[in-house]
């Protein structure tokens, strides 16, 4: 009987293993004429790939959040500017921006950085500012010489070909007499790139050191083009002037013929002479001849502050890993980026190092005794090689040659920097605490600036 009953205890029961039956579809998919989705894990090649491509788009929108939030912080450190009033009698501050197309590339990679990592900071501060643009090696060393030897020159220095006035001097003139002076404190420049810096520098010395008449070995305008051919001479051909019908024809009036000159009796075709024109100069002095110039009684005894900004400019195929891990890390450039460009528009600066440090003891810096040869270096080996090499018979190269400070420049120099109290008042700013979300870097905010809807209740 016990044993029996063990049998039918292990008897499997049917109604345990019969299989469930299919959960009836949503009435309304099949309203719509949809299939029944059922929930069940991807497969193994749909699990790379959603792994793969929803990493990658988290990392990019977590970065691009905190760039926003990090240019955010910034800019609340500055738009209290924008919110005083100004002197109507005088010039407001503008500061000159220097920036030039990175090696082996397009002006286009420079201005892209210019918009965004330091174009939102100075239009929240409502500063203006003044653009020296380069296309090619040489230009923003070219302009700013330019620049100070126009200053020395209406600062009462004598100069054999005196240059003639432009617009800008014109305009400048007609607030002077107005009563509208310029602005009198520092103004400051941002220079963008080491290569720029490298240019900026030379510029500077050439400028103050430099004579105001160019050499008489400098031609300053490009040969004149060759002149185009003549065309060949009309055929000389009889063509009769019939008469108007508006005075009835006679026929004993005469027949008007003009002939033109045979080709040997024609006048020489007039060669258009058109103008030259004007080329990048080459420097007016050299960096041996530094220690040999005298500097100008105009010179003043401190230079106007500037701040450099690092430019990351890779090219290159196998620099695609590099590439793709500073594309994931804007945020970094942005807060190095911010910080240079709001010591500038809060004027807070400091004399450059002149002292060897630890640093310039190094290999990396050997010889680089100030502070302005050590800035942004670690640009220079991630130049193009096409950038770096030199042609047989070549002059100077701003890119490449050493930079040379002379002591009288490099002392006059300042530098912007934040000072410790006002790093710490932009650390504690609060920004992105409200309203944050993983889509506020794509698709931020935007908030009303001060100046919208006045249109509207003036009308």
């Amino acid at each position: 009987m016990a044993e029996s009953d063990a049998k039918a205890s292990q008897a499997p029961n049917p109604s345990q293993n019969a299989a469930k039956p299919p959960k009836p579809p949503n009435p309304v998919w099949r309203m719509m004429g949809l299939p029944n989705f059922r929930w069940k894990l991807p497969s193994r090649n749909w699990m790379i790939f959603l792994s793969i491509t929803g990493s990658w788009t988290a990392a990019v929108v977590y970065d691009r959040r905190e760039k926003k939030r990090i240019q955010q912080k910034w800019t609340k450190m500055v738009e209290h500017i924008a919110k005083e009033s100004v002197n109507e009698r005088q010039m407001p501050r503008k500061l000159t921006i220097y920036l030039s197309a990175p090696p082996a590339d397009g002006l286009v990679a420079a201005r892209d950085h210019f918009n965004e990592y330091v174009k939102p900071i100075l239009v929240a501060a409502a500063l203006d500012w003044d653009a020296v643009e380069g296309r090619r090696e040489g230009d923003v060393r070219a302009g700013l010489a330019e620049r100070i030897r126009r200053l020395r020159w209406k600062r009462g220095e004598t100069i054999k070909d005196e240059p003639e006035l432009d617009t800008k001097d014109i305009v400048e003139d007609l607030r002077l007499r107005a009563g509208v002076p310029e602005w009198n404190g520092p103004a400051g420049d941002i220079v963008i790139g080491r290569h720029t810096w490298k240019e900026y520098i030379r510029g500077m010395h050439e400028g103050w050191l430099g004579p105001l008449d160019p050499p008489a070995s400098v031609d300053l305008y490009e040969p004149a083009p060759p002149a185009p051919e003549a065309p060949p001479a009309i055929t000389s051909e009889k063509v009769q002037e019939q008469p108007t019908p508006m005075a009835p024809a006679d026929d004993a009036s005469p027949i008007t013929v003009h002939e033109t000159p045979a080709p040997s009796e024609a006048e020489p075709p007039k060669e258009e002479t058109k103008p030259k024109k004007k080329k990048q100069p080459p420097p007016f002095i050299t960096t041996a001849e530094y220690s040999q110039a005298q500097l100008p009684p105009t010179c003043p005894q401190a230079l106007g502050p500037s701040a450099t900004i690092a430019l990351p400019h890779l090219l290159g195929f196998f620099n695609f890993p590099i590439r793709m891990y500073r594309f994931l890390n804007r945020r970094k450039v942005a807060d190095d980026a911010g910080r240079e460009v709001v010591s500038a528009v809060l004027a807070s600066y400091r004399p450059y190092d002149t002292t060897a440090s630890e640093l310039a003891s190094s290999d990396e810096y050997q010889g680089a005794q100030w502070e302005q040869q050590r800035l942004l270096t670690h640009e220079e080996p991630e130049w193009h090689k096409t950038a770096k090499e030199r042609k047989e018979g070549e002059g100077e190269r701003v890119w490449l040659d050493d930079m040379v400070i002379d002591p009288r420049i490099g002392e006059r120099m300042r530098k912007f920097q934040l000072s410790a109290d006002e790093e710490d008042r932009a650390n504690n700013i609060p920004v992105g605490k409200e309203g944050a979300s993983w889509f506020t870097g794509l698709w931020p905010k935007r908030e009303k600036q001060p100046w919208e809807g006045l249109e509207d209740e003036s009308n």
